[in-house]
């Protein structure tokens, strides 16, 4: 890997990408595979935002449409790069638990279109270390994924730099003018530039942040030790998770279910929650999380929000009170759509996924529009 050295370097290439974050990464690996000369800038020294900062949930069955095309399109590209990469994914579905009849009226509805299963309490007990008297069924969403962020973001970039990739870590972005890039280190030249710095977008091309109202949403998440009677099959959604993820949300059902869990807990409503789990390969469990937009969020973190963290998952798992290890700020594009894909000056792509799915997507995404943007062919299934 190049890191920031001087010497040595070509500053020309065939792309150059802004931003190390998944979409990012996502569009070095598609030109990559296509044998292409490609440069990343960042001016971090390794990825270090949303792509690290979410549960390693790979969602693809709870989305709809565009969504659903590009979570698709990730997935076997996911399952290549753990393998080439040597990163931790298992195809582990998802399990959705289920407490009341109108969340299992969602899944029902939703299950009509094939990818999930309907669990009884019975099963999905063994699969998931739940108390028996917190839920009454639930479904397991058959093609989803899981990994972890933290390892799978850092080996994605070392083998992306054994393919050629030239990373430039530290070194920060200042404009984008067509075929020129200039950074903080000198001047850069390509055929084709992608930016994909996600909510960072209004700070290097403020009118396309402005004209698409791109903002930032902030979620607070944590990390506990647990003792679980069996271990966590797969990531764990819940009601409140039914109502964010456009499979479910957009439903007759779905908008009953909101109606419902809003009525009922306004009080987690507040928090815009999104009650879901993952376990780690370590056994650590990833708690979470709550949501809010703004231009510039506040930084600080409210108690309340991990107070009902740990009470909710009190509640559903069968298990002593958590060890807290860690806790932290997540921040993401959001925007009225799901996307952002827009041609800048000069033919400049500009992507994002501008809603909390960018790992589940952004593959995915990258890879579909570089390849219509920039005129490519379809990357052949034998290429690196």
């Amino acid at each position: 890997m190049s890191g920031v050295q001087v010497s040595g370097r070509t500053d020309t290439a065939d792309l150059v990408v802004v931003g190390s974050g998944i979409v990012g990464l996502g569009a070095a690996y598609a030109a990559a595979r296509r044998g292409l000369r490609v440069v990343v800038v960042d001016r971090t020294d390794a990825p270090a935002g949303a792509t690290i900062r979410n549960f390693g949930h790979l969602c693809i069955g709870a989305q709809a449409g565009e969504a659903r095309r590009y979570a698709d399109a990730s997935r076997p590209l996911w399952v290549r790069l753990a393998r080439d990469a040597g990163f931790w994914l298992r195809e582990s579905g998802t399990l959705v638990a289920a407490r009341h009849d109108d969340e299992i009226a969602v899944l029902e509805a939703a299950a009509r279109d094939g990818g999930m299963r309907m669990l009884d309490a019975e099963e999905l007990l063994r699969l998931a270390p739940l108390r028996a008297q917190a839920v009454i069924g639930g479904a397991l969403i058959e093609t989803d994924l899981q990994t972890d962020p933290r390892s799978a973001a850092a080996a994605i970039v070392r083998h992306l730099a054994r393919l050629g990739v030239d990373f430039r870590f530290r070194t920060a972005v200042t404009a984008v003018a067509g075929e020129r890039v200039e950074t903080t280190r000198g001047t850069l030249t390509a055929a084709h530039v992608v930016v994909a710095v996600n909510h960072d977008i209004d700070q290097l091309l403020p009118e396309i942040a402005e004209r698409s109202g791109i903002e930032r949403c902030a979620l607070d998440m944590m990390r506990a030790a647990v003792t679980l009677r069996h271990p966590l099959s797969a990531p764990l959604l819940t009601g409140w998770s039914l109502v964010r993820y456009g499979r479910f949300a957009g439903t007759p059902e779905g908008a009953r279910l909101r109606g419902r869990l809003h009525a009922e807990r306004p009080d987690l409503a507040a928090l815009d929650l999104n009650q879901m789990y993952t376990q780690l390969p370590d056994g650590t469990l990833i708690i979470g999380d709550s949501h809010a937009t703004a231009t510039t969020p506040a930084p600080f973190q409210p108690e309340a929000a991990f107070t009902a963290f740990l009470d909710e998952a009190a509640a559903l798992f069968d298990m002593p009170t958590p060890r807290v290890l860690e806790r932290w700020q997540g921040v993401y594009a959001k925007a009225a759509g799901d996307f952002l894909v827009e041609r800048g000056d000069a033919g400049v792509l500009v992507l994002a996924a501008t809603t909390g799915i960018g790992m589940t997507t952004g593959l995915g995404l990258a890879e579909e529009n570089l390849t219509a943007a920039f005129g490519w062919t379809p990357a052949m299934e034998g290429t690196p």
